[in-house]
């Protein structure tokens, strides 16, 4: 079972992706973003004219773009501004590197060296505009020295290939290249690893260390906004310790505002191994039992405490170490969760309180116990009826997930049959996409396997079985008329 993410929640299903991609991305007009990275462009093209020789910086001159001021109030705009262009100045100097190899392959010499240069130009213009912004850490600074000289190397070696027609010069060449290119790449790449860490470092100080709701909640958001750029960004928020220290915000009181924001936070960095191993090193999972049976808790906070509920339990996960302690408090959770749905006040709260339901009964039999004995069969097909909690494909999919799961249980069959189960999971079979989105046509098809499974199981009792074949000239599908016949067939 999957849980939500991507940029939007209903996107969530429980074979999707896992939750990063609830996030909101970074939506930038293709215009704006131009004309941000103009600067740098004129900037590079200078330097190429100039053979890559850096224009100084002036002493007094503090206003690149990488700096981020110690004043408190600015300090929060621009550490946002600081991550977005590091990882935009990134993208371009990986954008080249991955043209360069391209065009080594092709054997396109001048092409080969003009992106050596514009490479190097970048690589440079970064590093500079980064020492000047803050001080370096040492073991960055050693990846400095060494890139930039490897950088000169590229653009001298490929300069030479330029001025001869020598094949055998040219192949021994492309073998060095290749080798120049990929230390290259690989130094770059944890260069930018260490100025990210390093960056990262200074929110979660902001939120370790200040009293002020306003500038630990943008220090959030920042993080936030980190965790779209993928799993490997997630892994380095993780081994810096971001979710101990939103897990700190989670156990204040007075920080109870904060509580759905950093909640949200720590799913998105759940994503990650490293990040499920960070919550069960600090008793997250007490954290979010304790959120979600505090009925003084606002919706939102349990909703996001479901989210990451529904992250830490998701299949996708290869490790199950963090399980152990999650048993403790299961029927504590599981309790929570069902009334969550129950009384959710829109579709992403459902969603997300569902999820985490439907993720739970996959690793534990205990938890299909419990969900019978709450009346969960009656709270989920009434959940069904009402638009305002179960509005699209990936809400029915987590709820036929979990009723395909209960089934297995003898007792189900007679639940399913008192709430008129039978003609909703017959009516979930021709589930329809009510748009051309891919991902909502892959949530009518889960939601109608799943629809079958279930009735499959529950057609052991004679009394679900025949309900269903009662009801199959009700429906508009030639292959529910195929499988009933076939059940039918096996009464008789």
């Amino acid at each position: 079972m999957a849980t939500p993410q991507s940029s939007s929640r209903q996107s969530s299903s429980l074979s999707s992706s896992p939750m990063s991609s609830r996030m909101q991305s970074l939506q930038v007009d293709s215009v704006q973003r131009w004309m941000e990275d103009l600067r740098h462009m004129t900037e590079v093209e200078c330097m190429c004219v100039l053979q890559a020789k850096p224009i100084g910086v002036e002493e007094d001159s503090q206003q690149g773009e990488l700096i981020m001021g110690s004043a408190v109030g600015a300090g929060d705009h621009v550490a946002r501004n600081n991550l977005q262009t590091l990882l935009r100045r990134a993208l371009v100097v990986s954008t080249e590197l991955g043209k360069m190899f391209q065009r080594l392959e092709k054997g396109r010499w001048q092409r080969v060296h003009g992106t050596a240069v514009r490479a190097n130009c970048h690589v440079r213009s970064l590093v500079h505009e980064y020492s000047a912004a803050r001080s370096t850490p040492p073991e960055m600074q050693k990846y400095e020295t060494s890139l930039l000289e490897k950088c000169m190397e590229l653009t001298n070696i490929t300069e030479r290939c330029l001025h001869t027609d020598d094949e055998f010069f040219l192949k021994s060449m492309r073998e060095a290249i290749h080798e120049i290119l990929t230390d290259v790449s690989d130094s770059f790449s944890n260069m930018i690893d260490m100025a990210l860490a390093n960056e990262i470092r200074v929110l979660i100080k902001q939120i370790e260390s200040s009293d002020n709701i306003h500038i630990i909640g943008s220090a959030i958001s920042n993080l936030l906004s980190l965790t779209q750029d993928g799993p490997q960004l997630c892994s380095i928020i993780a081994k810096e310790g971001a979710v101990v220290a939103l897990f700190k915000i989670c156990r204040q009181d007075r920080f109870k505002d904060l509580y759905a924001h950093a909640l949200r936070t720590v799913a998105s960095i759940c994503c990650v191994e490293e990040g499920i191993n960070q919550l069960d090193k600090v008793d997250g999972i007490l954290c979010l039992a304790d959120i979600l049976t505090d009925e003084s808790s606002v919706e939102a906070a349990r909703a996001e405490a479901a989210a990451v509920v529904a992250q830490i339990t998701s299949p996708h996960h290869t490790s199950t170490q963090h399980l152990a302690s999650f048993l403790e408090s299961m029927h504590d959770i599981v309790t929570s969760l069902i009334k969550l749905c129950e009384s959710a006040s829109c579709g992403e709260v459902f969603l997300l309180a569902s999820a985490a339901l439907a993720n739970i009964t996959f690793f534990d039999s205990m938890a299909c116990e419990i969900l019978l004995q709450l009346n969960a069969v009656q709270i989920l097909l009434q959940a069904c009826k009402d638009r305002q909690r179960v509005d699209t494909p990936y809400s029915k999919d987590q709820v036929v997930t979990i009723l395909a799961n209960l089934s297995v249980l003898e007792q189900c069959a007679s639940e399913v049959l008192q709430e008129q189960g039978t003609e909703r999971l017959l009516l979930l079979l021709g589930e329809k996409p009510s748009s051309s989105s891919p991902s909502e046509g892959a949530a009518c098809e889960r939601v109608q396997q799943k629809a079958a499974v279930t009735l499959a199981r529950l057609s052991r009792d004679p009394d679900v079985a025949q309900t269903a074949i009662q009801l199959k000239g009700t429906s508009p599908y030639p292959f529910y008329t195929t499988w009933l016949n076939y059940k039918q067939s096996n009464i008789k």
